[in-house]
């Protein structure tokens, strides 16, 4: 359902639905909104909620479905489909016996299907918020069911809001709830919880580009022993410079190209592992028995806890396989890991664990030495090959949450490009593609080796995975409704699982983990940070806000006072001083940022307090993008007439010669143009014809609007400026100090809007937070 938000307002709509005009030079089909009249028959409007402005999940056809499946096989299992490479020389550090070679590789086996299987593919992705994951789409999914934020008016209208009934719950669900949201300090711990993920997927998107590359690059010592570490470091930030490079080609064209790569490696590792088990020792599939995993960790006690930041990393990409969901979907992606990398990866393994059975100085280089007999060089270059893919998950997965966390003013507002027509959800971002790359040369010219990366590698990864058991736990007692004997047991299996390995992963945080962790931190604070500042604006806009009926007040120039003489005369409502406001000449095209009916732009009521005069024709223009990559004609336009004040205080009467246009837009829509003047004429004229005026009326109205247009086209924008009131809490004044100094440098600038700059016209203001 969706939420009807009640407030006054002083535009109206003739009602009726859609109206089309064709007309020879071209059409246009304008959807007029529905007048409210309330139980005085003064006229009010409802700032509705309009489906046509609300995100909805993009559906897939079977094809599409199987497409996608494929692709994601590009992307998504590079990071995870080549831990072959280093899980065992990274669990152990000499030569190990039968039992604890069997024990590790039950771990590894219930690792995959617990953690990946069960949890990941067969839960986790089902809590996705229209279409997309992570840990931020949680939090948005549960912030729809219950009240957890301030919203930016203009997000909410394209947000559904599905908040139960509290009859409709369980006890213990309406009690969680309840608890979530009525403390602020938990409020802003769900806040802190959600982007903190963000932060440590793009830390770890800083990590792993140079944890496969590195790896892949020193497997060519297996080859070439006399191969120099200055090589491998070159070779491996070359590799690095040109994996981030190819990334304005988009998902989908390198998904394309990377499959089969993918695709290919993990065949190896199923043909490798089948080989190794029908010529060395087939007796480690007994590692399927839970059992083993438990005697390994009971026979070497701390030893063995520490051991698990080895198997730790069999799962790393579990966490880009749901921030990915965004540019696949969910069935796509439960497809190509139970129908191809989850079996290929797991004979892989076991495949590796008997051929070190019989050759147990083999865990040193798990891969390489288990190859078959003359198939080295090409596995080498696969493996090179796929740990170059590897990087694809995490950057995917980067520009996945930051385009959601921007959606939701947690980010400034920077470039997103969208990659596909077909599929919505495939995103580019330039700013964050350059800034990881710098940020991956960096490590792995610091770390120079997998060692020293193995140590912060896995900390962000199984925290992600923990903040995502706790986070779906939620999603499943207010959103799913499930009762809590249900959910409970199921939460501490995966709780008491997560925390083994984080426990376990912790203990490298003095060993080089820690600078992770202090760059996701780093990013969290910025996060929250901007959000604070973000909810601080919108609550000093919100101050200002008023209805046109405050603003403007329309009176007759005839001794009659009559509502209908149209000799009438504008003036400033009397707490702006009451006086008149002269009309000049032109088409008058202000930019309305919130683009709420019920409240009137905030750069209109400036220009008329400061200039006392209005253009001859005034259209309060509002862009409200949708994600879709482009709008059809009979939903771009909504036209609706604008209402103020008559002297007498009873009634109110249409503004002369004022509407108010909404033009919705997708992201491959370019509509600021040198021609938008023209665009927005054609569309105020094909309404003033649709309506119901008289024909005099509508004669008048259109002879005015074709003088205006012909005169003169004016573009108006608001430029406001912030200043942070200063008051006793210093913490609180640096923060926003802080947050207008990078609102000052990150914010839109007026010379990127493509329109005659001569036409352009900024009125500033200043606002205090």
């Amino acid at each position: 359902m969706s939420p009807a938000i009640e407030l006054d307002s002083d535009v109206i709509s003739r009602g009726g639905g859609v109206f089309s005009t064709r007309k020879a030079q071209k059409s246009l089909d304008i959807t007029v909104d529905h007048k409210v009249v309330d139980e005085d028959d003064s006229i009010l409007e409802k700032d509705v909620v309009d489906e046509r402005d609300v995100r909805k999940k993009q559906s897939y056809s079977r094809y599409q479905t199987l497409w996608l499946a494929y692709q994601s096989i590009g992307v998504i299992y590079g990071d995870i489909g080549t831990s072959p490479l280093y899980v065992y020389s990274s669990t152990f550090s000499d030569n190990p016996s039968y039992d604890d070679l069997v024990g590790a590789l039950s771990l590894v086996i219930w690792s995959l299907t617990i953690m990946v299987t069960i949890k990941y593919v067969l839960i986790v992705l089902f809590a996705d918020d229209e279409g997309e994951g992570g840990t931020f789409a949680l939090f948005t999914l549960i912030s729809r069911y219950a009240n957890l934020v301030e919203r930016d008016p203009r997000e909410a209208r394209s947000i559904r809001i599905e908040r139960h009934n509290t009859n409709e719950m369980h006890r213990p669900n309406k009690y969680v709830r309840s608890f979530i949201e009525r403390y602020n300090i938990v409020k802003w711990a769900f806040k802190i919880m959600g982007v903190a993920g963000v932060g440590l997927l793009l830390a770890d998107g800083v990590l792993t580009p140079a944890q496969s590359l590195l790896g892949a690059i020193q497997g060519a010592t297996v080859v070439n022993p006399n191969l120099s570490s200055s090589a491998v470091i070159g070779a491996s930030c070359a590799i690095i410079v040109l994996v981030y490079a190819i990334q304005p080609l988009g998902t989908g064209k390198l998904a394309v190209t990377f499959a089969p790569i993918v695709i290919i490696w993990l065949a190896f590792n199923l043909g490798f592992g089948i080989y190794n088990l029908v010529h060395y020792d087939a007796s480690v599939f007994k590692a399927f028995s839970p059992y083993f995993a438990g005697s390994f960790l009971m026979r070497h006690g701390s030893d063995g806890w520490v051991a698990l930041g080895g198997i730790l990393l069999a799962f790393t990409g579990v966490e880009a396989l749901f921030a990915d969901l965004g540019a696949f979907n969910r069935q796509a992606v439960q497809l190509s890991w139970c129908g191809y990398a989850y079996p290929c990866l797991l004979i892989g393994y076991i495949g590796q664990a008997a051929y070190i059975s019989v050759n147990p100085s083999a865990y040193a280089n798990p891969f390489y030495l288990t190859v078959p007999p003359g198939m080295l060089w090409p596995s080498l270059v696969f493996a090179i090959l796929a740990c170059i893919v590897a990087s694809q998950a995490v950057i995917t997965g980067a520009f996945q949450l930051l385009s959601q966390i921007m959606k939701l003013s947690y980010f400034p507002q920077i470039k997103v490009v969208h990659v596909s027509k077909e599929y919505h959800g495939q995103v580019y971002i330039p700013f964050a593609n350059w800034l990881l790359m710098i940020g991956t040369v960096v490590v792995t010219a610091v770390y120079t080796n997998t060692t020293n990366l193995g140590h912060a590698y896995g900390v962000c990864v199984i925290l992600v995975t923990f903040l995502t058991t706790c986070m779906v736990t939620l999603v499943a007692l207010t959103v799913w409704r499930l009762p809590v004997y249900i959910v409970l047991p199921i939460f501490l299996i995966f709780a008491l699982w997560d925390g083994m390995f984080l426990s376990s992963a912790l203990t490298k945080v003095p060993a080089g983990a820690w600078v992770t962790l202090m760059i996701a931190g780093v990013l969290t604070c910025i996060f929250v940070l901007w959000r604070f500042g973000k909810e601080e604006q919108w609550k000093s806009e919100a101050a200002d806000n008023m209805p046109l009926s405050q603003v403007v007040h329309v009176r007759s120039n005839s001794e009659s006072d009559s509502e209908n003489d149209n000799s009438v005369q504008l003036q400033l409502a009397p707490a702006l001083g009451a006086a008149p406001i002269s009309r000049t000449n032109g088409l008058g095209i202000f930019f309305d940022k919130a683009g709420s009916q019920a409240v009137a732009p905030h750069v209109f009521v400036q220009f008329l307090q400061k200039f006392r005069a209005a253009p001859e024709f005034i259209v309060l223009f509002h862009l409200r993008p949708v994600s879709m990559p482009a709008v059809a004609p009979e939903s771009r336009y909504t036209v609706s007439y604008c209402f103020a004040s008559h002297p007498n205080g009873k009634n109110k009467v249409p503004i002369p010669n004022c509407v108010r246009l909404v033009v919705r837009y997708g992201y491959t829509d370019e509509l600021i143009t040198p021609d938008l003047g023209r665009l927005v004429a054609d569309a105020v004229r094909t309404f003033l014809l649709s309506g119901d005026q008289s024909k005099d009326e509508t004669r008048l109205s259109l002879s005015t609007l074709d003088r205006a247009y012909t005169d003169q086209v004016i573009y108006i924008m608001g430029k406001e400026q912030l200043r942070v009131k200063r008051g006793r809490n210093i913490f609180r004044w640096a923060f926003l100090s802080l947050f207008v100094w990078i609102r000052s440098i990150t914010s839109a600038k007026v010379e990127r809007l493509n329109v005659q700059v001569d036409r352009l016209v900024e009125v500033g203001f200043v606002k205090e937070i």
